[in-house]
């Protein structure tokens, strides 16, 4: 595994795939630059606006002004002449930004004195002789190397290539075959640069194209893992020969799927506190405005906060269930007022557990020791109210017991209907989500009127039933043919009674309700991890080498040893509760914490998904790292809130319709 020489973390040597990321670009990077003293030399940072998200991503900008960079621009803007300061591109290697660079650094009076350029990836033999060809650029040049690093580390354990337009691009009803192209073979290259990153070589594998019979033809969607793959899997070849020190034999394992592995995970209520927040609360990314006390007692105040790893509260509860979450909000504020002398005087003689949190929330926000760490813990009571608010107000909980239901075979038709006629009020995006929940279980139901009388009674718009008639594009041809046995690539018992979409996991349980759903790659990275996905539907691009683990069949986590008493296939009943803080410091914990039990990791997991990902996936990545000592990392084309997905996938059928255009 990929370490870097300097560890600036508190977590001990394994650092985590965005601590590597970040790493890269502030060491490799921006300290590579250096020269001398570093208020002396300070320089100035060009990006273009792909690499500036790739920054802000991985870094914070008190980070970069550390690495010596005073001054930020933007490639395409026009800027100043600093002729004494030298100045570090990091750049994709486009023909627009080499002829930006080289309009800076040529001629008799360059922008700057002298240019470190980095490429974010590979970058063509043309535009490397194109710049060797001018000689005033030349010796201006400090360094000029690809650093091949394109994606967005968007979490710990998660990243993205930033192609927002994949599903409409790969999966649309007329199939453009050179936009789709184009679309894998930006992707390809992204995400082949995460392999860069972590100095990794890993086994690629790949969701099979499948068909019935020699008579069923496969379609261009079929095919988008299997092409996606084989370009990562070129990528990766030229990387043996062009980067120093990249494994010439395997050392991970890559899993390439794309979104019809799972049409369920993307609509269904996910009911983690990080799910909820995106996807009730309407916030921008991971930016949450809300209201503080003003300090100098006039009107409340609005203020920005990014709901983020940095945040120790956040870090503790954002994979916790809302109503798991809410509870510890609450232990942490009577802790917190019960071991403070100034907040028990103001509410007098009354125990702590009598008031409610909010009560408790003002009480703490008036206390003249009000501390950046309560200020953090305010915040999140804050925020699990309006929650729990919405959930109250809309009837979440009943809409999400039949969600689920549905999904293990426990409701049906009758159900749905009732449902319908006895819950009018329901918000017309909760009855669209439901239905689609219903389709992607039974999409034979959706082929004839029934679908069409079902979505009649709901109250569909016209828009939103071109959502779930958009849902078919996302099958595979095998399985737009078959019967009721199954809506995805699954094999149930077929004397089953009920007709369900996920099987209940033997020996599971839940410590909460609305929680038995979960994720297919949850199935599928177990499966691999224990060598026991089928090869025939899950085949291998490059032939494994004999040194993998010793033996030239696939590679399975032999191994890396799970603690006796528990089964790799069982759920402990305790996933929303990671490690217990009672109060609001004690989560500071849970950052020093949080990478120490890495240590002894096995080989990385990575899994990708062409289409987008979703929070609950991402989820399962994090619960399954702990449960198999091996770091599974998410990627994704993008990661979709449901009203992301829902918008995308109308864009399936719609023509000259921009994104901006589609509201649900």
């Amino acid at each position: 595994m990929s370490m870097s020489d300097s560890d600036s973390s508190v977590f001990g040597d394994y650092k985590n795939f965005r601590q590597v990321t970040r790493d890269r670009l502030l060491l490799e990077m921006l300290r590579s630059a250096k020269t001398g003293d570093k208020k002396s030399t300070w320089k100035v940072l060009i990006m273009d606006k792909l690499t500036v998200k790739i920054m802000s991503y991985a870094c914070k900008m008190a980070d970069i002004t550390e690495e010596g960079v005073s001054l930020v621009e933007d490639i395409y803007k026009r800027r100043q002449p600093l002729p004494t300061m030298d100045a570090i591109y990091f750049i994709q290697p486009t023909k627009e930004n080499v002829i930006m660079f080289m309009s800076d650094m040529s001629g008799k009076t360059p922008l700057y004195k002298k240019a470190y350029v980095f490429f974010s990836s590979p970058i063509s033999r043309e535009l490397v002789s194109h710049i060797k060809k001018d000689a005033t650029v030349l010796p201006r040049i400090g360094a000029l190397r690809e650093m091949n690093l394109e994606y967005f580390a968007i979490d710990s354990q998660g990243f993205v290539t930033n192609n927002e337009r994949a599903l409409e691009e790969l999966f649309g009803d007329e199939e453009d075959h050179h936009t789709g192209d184009a679309c894998l073979n930006v992707m390809a290259t992204r995400v082949a640069t995460v392999f860069a990153s972590l100095r990794e070589l890993p086994f690629v594998r790949y969701r099979a194209a499948r068909s019935l019979d020699a008579n069923t033809m496969t379609t261009y969607r079929d095919l988008v893992p299997t092409k996606l793959a084989a370009g990562i899997w070129n990528c990766l070849t030229k990387y043996k020969t062009a980067i120093a020190n990249f494994p010439q034999t395997e050392t991970c394992e890559l899993l390439v799927l794309d979104r019809s592995v799972d049409q369920i995970a993307p609509v269904i209520h996910e009911w983690t506190y990080d799910a909820m927040c995106h996807d009730l609360l309407n916030m921008e990314g991971n930016k949450y405005v809300h209201e503080v006390p003003s300090r100098t007692g006039g009107p409340p105040e609005k203020k920005e906060v990014l709901l983020e790893e940095h945040d120790p509260v956040w870090l503790e509860l954002r994979h916790a269930h809302i109503a798991d979450a809410s509870e510890r909000l609450h232990e942490k504020m009577t802790n917190f007022v019960a071991k403070n002398k100034a907040a028990q005087i103001q509410h007098g003689s009354r125990d702590a557990g009598e008031l409610s949190t909010r009560d408790l929330q003002r009480m703490v926000q008036a206390l003249p020791q009000y501390s950046e760490q309560i200020d953090k813990l305010s915040l999140h009571v804050e925020v699990a109210g309006k929650i729990n608010k919405i959930i109250r107000e809309q009837g979440l909980k009943d809409l999400g017991q039949l969600e689920q239901d549905l999904v293990f075979g426990d409701a049906g038709t009758k159900e749905l209907i009732n449902f319908f006629r006895t819950k009018e009020d329901l918000i017309r995006e909760h009855k669209l989500r439901l239905l689609m929940v219903y389709a992607a279980c039974h999409p034979e139901k959706f082929n004839g009127e029934k679908g069409s009388k079902l979505m009649q009674l709901a109250g569909l718009s016209s828009d939103d039933m071109t959502a779930v008639h958009n849902m078919r594009l996302l099958e595979s041809t095998s399985e737009t043919k078959k019967s009721s046995t199954g809506a995805f690539s699954l094999k149930f018992d077929v004397h089953k009674k009920k007709h369900a979409a996920r099987k209940e996991r033997s020996g599971e349980e839940t410590a909460w309700q609305l929680s038995r759903f979960y994720p297919m790659i949850e199935e599928l990275v177990e499966k691999l991890s224990k060598g026991e996905l089928p090869k025939n539907e899950y085949p291998c691009m490059n032939d494994p080498s004999p040194t993998f683990h010793g033996t030239t069949h696939a590679p399975s986590i032999q191994n890396f040893d799970v603690p006796a008493g528990h089964s790799v296939r069982t759920r402990r009943p305790t996933w929303a509760r990671p490690r217990m803080s009672d109060d609001g410091y004690s989560s500071d914990s849970l950052l020093r914490h949080a990478s120490s039990d890495s240590k002894k990791m096995g080989q990385r997991i990575f899994v990708f998904i062409v289409g987008g990902a979703t929070r609950s996936e991402l989820r399962v990545c994090h619960r399954l790292t702990t449960k198999l000592k091996r770091e599974i990392i998410l990627g994704s084309s993008s990661i979709d809130d449901p009203p992301q997905f829902i918008t995308k996938l109308k864009m399936l059928t719609a023509n000259d319709i921009s994104l901006d255009d589609l509201e649900i």
